[in-house]
């Protein structure tokens, strides 16, 4: 009985621990999708969302299209100076989580539902996805130039979706200093953007 007992408190345990992990991503695909004018014909705003998830696959896409490694040291967003000092967190139904370019994985930081907290909107609740774009402010070459770049990776988020079929909308209107408690992060790095992402409703 008691080996029965302690069996069941290590599977209850390694559940948990399971549930709580890091997200290890798929490489991203590099060949699909549509031709670049055809995306950019379709690029839109879009605040519905359908309460469908991406899959990892998708996830993996999106973010290496977003600001993911495409040479040894360098991204697809580019950045002044070349300071890449732009960082993604992604904000899921399961937690928070920041993205590992190199190592196609994400990090959790923190377990929970925190979707609504990403902005002021209703709609940011029911998106599948929230990417939050941070600057760390040691690397950059100036705010100025950080907010410059943060609008590359808010474009290719759009472009990727415009290619896949799916609904982004980015944000301004988030409590900053909320959230920037909820990360936890240092006065060092600065939320610039909020986006939202997931299947058209």
């Amino acid at each position: 009985m008691k080996k029965l007992l302690l069996t069941l408190i290590t599977i209850m345990a390694m559940s948990t621990f399971i549930s709580a992990q890091d997200i290890k991503l798929p490489e991203p695909e590099k060949n699909i999708g549509k031709p670049l004018m055809q995306a950019l014909n379709e690029r839109k705003s879009s605040r519905e969302f359908s309460d469908k998830e991406l899959s990892l696959q998708q996830l993996s896409n999106l973010l290496w299209a977003a600001n993911g490694f495409n040479r040894e040291d360098k991204r697809t967003a580019p950045t002044a100076r070349n300071c890449q000092e732009l960082e993604l967190y992604v904000v899921l139904k399961e937690g928070i989580y920041f993205y590992n370019a190199k190592e196609y994985q994400l990090s959790l930081m923190k377990k929970g539902d925190y979707r609504k907290n990403t902005g002021l909107q209703d709609y940011v609740a029911d998106a599948p996805l929230n990417i939050l774009i941070v600057s760390d402010l040691n690397k950059a070459a100036s705010l100025q130039y950080s907010y410059t770049n943060c609008g590359y990776i808010s474009q290719n988020i759009y472009l990727y979706c415009a290619s896949e079929g799916l609904a982004t909308v980015a944000r301004g209107a988030f409590d900053k200093e909320a959230l920037h408690k909820l990360l936890q992060l240092p006065s060092t790095q600065e939320i610039l953007l909020t986006q939202s992402v997931g299947f058209p409703k």
